[in-house]
């Protein structure tokens, strides 16, 4: 035994090799000629009709499949594009937003300080209308009392003179004595 090989079992197998041979090819050459061509056109016929029409119909499969995929990573690059410009216009938004609000409250304290402003100048011009009245009131009053006096006053120097006095006298009397009282 060389290297676990037995050398019965060599000869055994070169004799099973020729049965073989000789059952493949026979005593007649010309029939396994035929036997090989007609195995060749089968082969052949085969490859032809069926190889090729699913060989194609497998090509066409694989590039519909690579175009797919190709499409969704267009698709999907697309996609994310869409979601970053959406992402973008979203917080476009919200600066927006925020900016009109901000402006929205700035408005709203100048309106309302414009308000107060203009409340506390009605209220200065209200003071100032009321004391003008008063004003008015009091000298009005005091002419009033003015008259009142000069009447009273002609009326005790007519008692005092017991005569009548003519309008001037009664006006330079008056005069004088408001001038006292003051």
């Amino acid at each position: 035994m060389i290297y676990g090989i037995n050398f019965l079992m060599l000869s055994d197998i070169s004799d099973e090799l020729g049965t073989i041979r000789e059952k493949l090819i026979g005593t007649n050459v010309f029939s396994f000629v035929v036997q090989l061509c007609a195995t060749l056109v089968l082969i052949l016929v085969v490859i032809y009709f069926a190889y090729k029409p699913v060989k194609k119909l497998l090509k066409k499969r694989a590039d519909y499949i690579e175009s797919n995929i190709t499409d969704s990573e267009k698709n999907k690059v697309i996609a994310e594009q869409n979601v970053k410009q959406s992402n973008d216009m979203i917080l476009a938004s919200k600066k927006e937003a925020s900016t009109i609000i901000e402006k929205a409250n700035k408005e709203a304290l100048k309106q309302r300080v414009d308000l107060v402003e203009e409340t506390k100048g009605e209220i200065k011009q209200m003071k100032k209308d009321a004391e003008l009245d008063i004003e008015r009131s009091r000298q009005e009053t005091l002419q009033a009392v003015h008259e009142e006096m000069v009447s009273v006053a002609l009326a005790a120097s007519r008692e005092i003179l017991k005569r009548e006095v003519n309008e001037k006298d009664d006006a330079k009397l008056a005069e004088d004595f408001i001038k006292k009282l003051d």
